[in-house]
């Protein structure tokens, strides 16, 4: 069965641009390389960043931030997580998507060059992003920011991740982030296995597959084994408890893998007493947002700033 014909056609082109050519370990170095060309076509981004480097838990760690309006005080401002399937991608060559938001809003956002599994398993990853928060937080007055109003932002992986790190600080007393929002996150490391909960026969076929997201989810278990308190900050949605984490706003594709277990995710939360805006798109597979003159691209980053807006209390 092919799900070619439910694929909305101003986001077909996409298919054939991003082709599933599978993951192997030995061939990681050359797939990180081939994303990275892949961007590189977008050329330079509306902002330049700046590179900030941070004691992180694994070392110096880069922060590349994005500030339309140096100098000015008591902002909102957004930390930024990068997709890739917790196995590739960079905030140093991923750059378009901060730069462009933070443009379009006039707010600040800083991106996390946060490390990679194989490599670097969990919680490695997350707690990178743990230490952007925490360093965004304790830096605010110094950059310009209202730490009363930092929201957390991410797509696939990174919208993972992002809901990985506000578990985490929630858990840990850190920041009090005012919102996360969630672009097709990643958040079910059963998907796609043996112990999947969801066999949606239309989700999955294109860009990112039910093969990718087993080898990016075992690259980022590593030997552990998701069976003590921390289970939720490596997979979100083993976390038992999602009471007390920020308002949320998530966007996902209906024909994307994580369909639904971000429906899942999302039905959770507003039963847990969090405020929840959830839009799903028709016809839009994984990474459908990239082909930004089409409709439902459009109708993405509509209903996200309009939610940044209104959550962050952007003037």
């Amino acid at each position: 069965m092919t799900t070619r014909h439910l694929v909305d056609p101003e986001i077909l082109p996409l298919i054939d641009l991003m082709p599933f050519t599978g993951f192997t370990r030995e061939g990681l170095p050359a797939a990180r390389i081939a994303s990275a060309e892949r961007f590189a076509f977008l050329g330079e981004p509306p902002l330049a960043p700046q590179v900030k480097t941070i004691a992180g838990p694994g070392g110096a760690l880069e922060i590349y931030w994005y500030d339309p309006a140096p100098g000015t005080a008591d902002r909102p401002a957004l930390l930024h997580v990068h997709g890739g399937g917790m196995i590739i991608g960079s905030a140093r060559s991923m750059q378009h998507g901060p730069s462009g938001t933070a443009a379009a809003l006039g707010i600040p956002v800083a991106s996390v060059e946060y490390r990679l599994a194989p490599e670097h398993p969990f919680p490695a990853p997350q707690e990178d992003c743990l230490a952007a928060l925490n360093w965004l937080a304790e830096n605010a007055a110094e950059l310009g920011v209202d730490p009363a109003k930092i929201g957390i932002i991410g797509e696939s992986a990174g919208g993972g991740l992002a809901a990985a790190t506000a578990l985490m600080a929630r858990d840990t007393g850190g920041p009090a982030l005012a919102a996360q929002f969630l672009t097709y996150p990643m958040l079910d490391h059963r998907t796609g296995g043996p112990s999947c909960t969801w066999r949606n026969p239309t989700t999955g076929e294109f860009i990112w597959t039910r093969e990718s997201n087993v080898f990016g989810w075992e690259a980022l278990r590593g030997d552990y084994g998701a069976d003590d308190e921390r289970r939720g900050w490596f997979s979100p949605t083993l976390a038992e408890d999602l009471s007390r984490l920020p308002p949320t706003w998530i966007g996902t594709g209906a024909l994307d893998l994580f369909l639904d277990e971000d429906l899942d995710y999302a039905r959770r939360l507003v039963a847990a007493g969090v405020e929840v805006e959830l839009h799903c798109y028709p016809g839009a597979i994984h990474a459908f947002q990239v082909v930004t003159e089409s409709q439902i691209a459009k109708a993405f980053v509509r209903d996200q700033f309009a939610a940044i807006n209104r959550l962050l209390q952007i003037a």
